[in-house]
């Protein structure tokens, strides 16, 4: 389709009043056709304005119709065809192969929530039927479901252009609970966000939705992502990005008059733990997967490992030697901005300034611009406790190596850790003895731990947890990724010896939507 540079705001291409961006070729600097104008404040709020006035008809859907809603969507996406994988590519400098599965997963997470909203489990249906005869006091007719919160505001994150970005699973758990969303595209890949922006909107109109429930804006970063956050119609955020990025939209949220949750990720350095029995085995191989999982998407995934904690002596000092010629055989690959590879060079600048941090080795900067040689540093674990520049997160293909003497004295090194995403670690049976008394330090810390595998990779289902504690994500209580995203943007309400024709149809007796539901404390199934 030809690219219009425009928002989508209530079903409309909309030209913006306030200033232009375009996207960038990031293996060349060179700038992209078309210019993408940006919206004023007062342009937003037509997108606001559209979102409230399409909750009351959308939030009310039946599962059945909104879930055809999210599949379509998903066919609509896959349509674009090879269009979309190269206007992504030419816009982050992803290869092709990447951004397909990217595509794929993005199209299976929409299919997903549709399932998970014809299951309905989500609305977390509660009856206690009255009790009029119970002594002392009889007991009132009570049912309570979870429903959707309202409009939500998202925000596209620069490192998955699809996967986190206009479709992605903040809007798709939004969507699927029955709030209408406007999403904040991220200004690195626009052409990108257009192209799946209309997608959405097609989809709309297939199934005759007010055009409200989704617009998809253009604007400066902080003047239109701080106003759409302060928008009291907005009632959530979805956010993926910097922390001081995340940080400042939660104290704008926080300081509205009716303040409002912010779902933000931020912030992770995914620690690895290699314990002895690990090294026993094939160590070069151990190394390669360690710098694979490191320098994947050139290391701009908030899942790649920073940290590797290996045990000193002569078979950590082996792996420390694997991992130094792994990674001199690497070569840059093009990172998403020249803004992001800026970031990393003075990240990796400024812990190599820190006189108590050795360079392990590094590979060779790549052939394109933007694509810097990736490194790996090397400390002690008193070091990295003591000094708090070396918790610092590196957006890029970047680690640092910390040595241990015991697995005791990783204890410190995990009480010193910021809240993470992910923590890993290589073990054996012989190794459960030393492993065992980490675990609870790390449920304390982490949102998942893996064992004998790499962080990066997040599967898409029921069971995973993608969040953390502080600053891995704004609420540790919750996860961006999986069937539970979708509990971000819904809150309980309850109903007491409500007339049946007054109820809404997940607590009528008749139950019209063939929901599973616990009465009275037992799970009754519908089917």
């Amino acid at each position: 389709m030809t690219l219009h540079g425009k928002s989508l705001i209530n079903g409309k291409s909309v030209a913006g009043t306030d200033g232009e961006t375009a996207g960038v070729d990031p293996t060349s600097n060179e700038t992209l056709e078309p210019p993408y104008t940006l919206i004023s404040s007062e342009q937003l709020r037509e997108a606001t304005t559209a979102a409230a006035d399409a909750y009351p008809s959308f939030s009310a859907l039946s599962p059945s119709a909104r879930a055809a809603f999210l599949n379509t969507i998903a066919d609509n996406i896959e349509a674009i065809g090879d269009e979309l994988i190269a206007r992504a590519g030419a816009e982050t400098g992803l290869p092709a192969a990447r951004l397909t599965g990217e595509r794929a997963r993005t199209c299976n997470q929409l299919r997903l929530f549709a399932d998970v909203v014809i299951r309905g489990d989500f609305y977390g249906v509660r009856i206690d039927p009255a009790l009029p005869d119970r002594k002392p006091l009889p007991r009132a007719d009570i049912r309570h479901y979870q429903r959707p919160l309202g409009p939500v505001a998202v925000f596209g994150a620069s490192n998955f252009p699809l996967a986190f970005s206009t479709a992605g699973g903040d809007t798709a758990s939004a969507l699927a609970a029955g709030s209408p969303v406007v999403f904040k595209a991220h200004n690195a890949h626009p052409g990108t966000s257009e192209l799946v922006g209309h997608a959405i909107a097609s989809a709309v109109a297939q199934h005759n939705l007010h055009p409200g429930v989704f617009s998809l804006v253009f604007g400066r970063g902080a003047d239109i992502g701080q106003a759409l956050v302060a928008d009291p119609v907005i009632k959530a955020v979805g956010f993926t990005g910097s922390r001081s990025a995340g940080i400042a939209l939660m104290r704008t949220a926080a300081a509205r008059p009716v303040p409002i949750p912010v779902y933000a990720e931020m912030s992770s350095i995914n620690p690895v733990f290699v314990f002895p029995g690990a090294l026993e085995g094939d160590i070069d191989s151990l190394a390669q997967q360690y710098i694979t999982s490191v320098t994947g998407s050139s290391g701009q995934l908030c899942t790649s490992p920073g940290l590797l904690f290996a045990p000193t002596g002569n078979a950590g000092d082996r792996l420390v030697a694997a991992v130094a010629d792994a990674v001199q055989k690497c070569t840059g690959q093009t990172m998403l901005t020249p803004h992001i590879a800026a970031a990393w060079q003075r990240g990796t600048n400024d812990l190599e300034s820190v006189e108590t941090v050795e360079v392990v080795a590094r590979g060779e900067d790549g052939p394109t611009l933007n694509a810097p040689a990736p490194t790996i540093f090397g400390a002690g674990l008193t070091e990295f406790v003591d000094n708090a520049a070396l918790h610092a997160e590196i957006f890029g293909a970047a680690s640092l190596v910390i040595r241990y003497d015991a697995a005791s004295d990783l204890v410190t090194a995990i009480n010193a850790l910021e809240g993470q995403l992910t923590a890993t670690l290589h073990l054996t049976d012989d190794d459960h003895v030393d492993v065992a008394p980490l675990l609870p330090l790390l449920e304390e810390t982490v949102g998942r731990i893996i064992v004998n595998g790499w962080p990066t990779g997040v599967e898409v289902g029921h069971a995973v947890v993608h969040g953390g504690p502080f600053p891995a994500t704004s609420d540790s209580r919750t996860t961006s990724v999986g069937s539970l995203a979708i509990e971000r943007f819904l809150r309980p309400v309850a109903y007491q010896d409500t007339p049946q024709p007054l109820l809404p149809p997940p607590l009528q007796d008749s139950n019209p939507w063939g929901l599973s539901r616990r009465i009275d404390g037992v799970v009754v199934s519908a089917r």
